[in-house]
């Protein structure tokens, strides 16, 4: 997916895995983490960044991966095991993707929360929001974005300390990051840690804009590790950032997908001012001139929510704002699932409720050398396995 891999994900899918007797393999998207072919992260050097050659690059690996394991168990050329392709969110659009337009490489996939659907003016986004959210609470984030609107004309340098914001200078970006906020609290299943202090102050009569400054500052940020410089464009505009995986999102965004989560015309729980325009012009101070896009040319060639394809399962949480980008309905040899629940987020079916903070725990920096004396063998595990045999082990 859009980001580094730090080591597979001890999630539900390691659970299917050990089911099945499967191997799980997580090859890094181009670009991201080590996976860069340049230095620089020039908008020319971006070039290469894209769904597609993702695609390509997991047929090739998968290939080359295939024919590494012939050779070491001495199997013949021909010989083929079956390949499953799992993904969350954007990886979810790839492994139906890969499905779509690799079959004789896959046998099936799972898209949890697959963006199959790129749009334009993904104003669904912010209408989820508000429903899943509730009646008081997205009253009381209504209120907050006509108080921080008015406070941003008054007195914008003083509104954006409060949240520990003012190197945003870009208001935009600001209520960008605001909405982003509470977005982010329901994407991934845990309303109560928004919803429950807003209605506490409410009720007492406390102020709603310092309450919700307190939870971006607490929880989106600190605890959820959520930097104030990645809502940035002239951070966004570094070639050699510290953390690339914004920068190089942006583009996919800007170049490919769009998925603008922009405010509806009526009813929005986000400011207005985080618009259309808004969205194109970040992709042009960020990239450049000619940077668009071509949503329309991206649902052509995948197919969008008619994707053609089979043997694939979408799965969506219910109070998922990506929801509405991915593919909700059953079609022939394709089911769809929508896990219903008050806190059913992205990729619920394989990380759980609520699913952030999200710790990796089977990477190699947690594998550590243990025994089963009881049977006298040496393997490797990871710390869940250490307190399964601690606590099944009469040494």
């Amino acid at each position: 997916g859009e980001s580094s891999c730090d080591g597979l994900p001890n999630d539900y899918l390691a659970v299917i895995a050990k089911k099945f007797g499967a191997a799980v393999v997580t090859p890094e998207h181009r670009y991201y983490g080590k996976s860069s072919p340049f230095d620089s992260l020039t908008t020319d050097n971006l070039r290469f960044l894209s769904s597609k050659q993702a695609l390509f690059d997991l047929a090739v690996f998968r290939q080359h991966y295939q024919e590494k394991l012939n050779s070491q168990y001495n199997r013949s050329a021909g010989f083929d095991n079956p390949w499953f392709v799992f993904g969350v969110s954007y990886s979810g659009a790839l492994s139906a993707w890969f499905r779509l337009k690799f079959p004789q490489l896959t046998c099936g996939s799972l898209a949890s929360s697959g963006v199959v659907l790129a749009v334009y003016n993904f104003t669904d986004f912010d209408k989820q929001v508000g429903v899943s959210a509730g009646p008081e609470c997205k009253a009381a984030l209504q209120e907050i974005t006509r108080l921080v609107d008015e406070q941003l004309r008054s007195d914008s340098h003083s509104v954006k300390a409060l949240f520990g914001a003012d190197s945003l200078k870009n208001d935009g970006d600001f209520l960008f990051l605001l909405a982003d906020a509470a977005a982010t609290t329901f994407q991934y299943g845990n309303p109560d840690a928004l919803c429950s202090p807003l209605a506490n102050a409410k009720k007492k009569g406390e102020s709603l804009v310092e309450t919700y400054a307190h939870f971006v500052k607490d929880y989106f940020v600190k605890k959820l590790g959520t930097t104030v410089s990645s809502y940035d464009q002239e951070y966004l505009k570094e070639t050699t950032p510290d953390d690339s995986s914004s920068r190089l999102w942006w583009f996919q965004v800007c170049s490919e997908v769009a998925y603008f989560q922009v405010a509806p015309k009526n009813d929005s729980v986000r400011s207005a001012q985080v618009n259309t325009r808004y969205n194109l012009d970040l992709c042009k101070n960020v990239y450049g001139e000619g940077v668009y896009p071509d949503v329309f040319m991206t649902n052509l060639y995948y197919g969008g929510t008619s994707i053609a394809a089979s043997k694939i399962v979408f799965t969506n949480g219910s109070q998922d704002p990506w929801r509405h980008a991915s593919k909700q309905k059953s079609s022939e040899d394709m089911p769809s699932y929508i896990i219903k629940c008050s806190n059913c987020g992205h990729g619920t079916d394989l990380r759980g409720c609520p699913q952030l903070p999200f710790r990796i725990e089977g990477g190699l920096q947690n594998l550590v050398s243990c025994k089963a004396y009881y049977e006298n063998i040496e393997y490797s595990c990871d710390l869940n396995d250490l307190i399964f045999l601690y606590r099944g082990s009469t040494t």
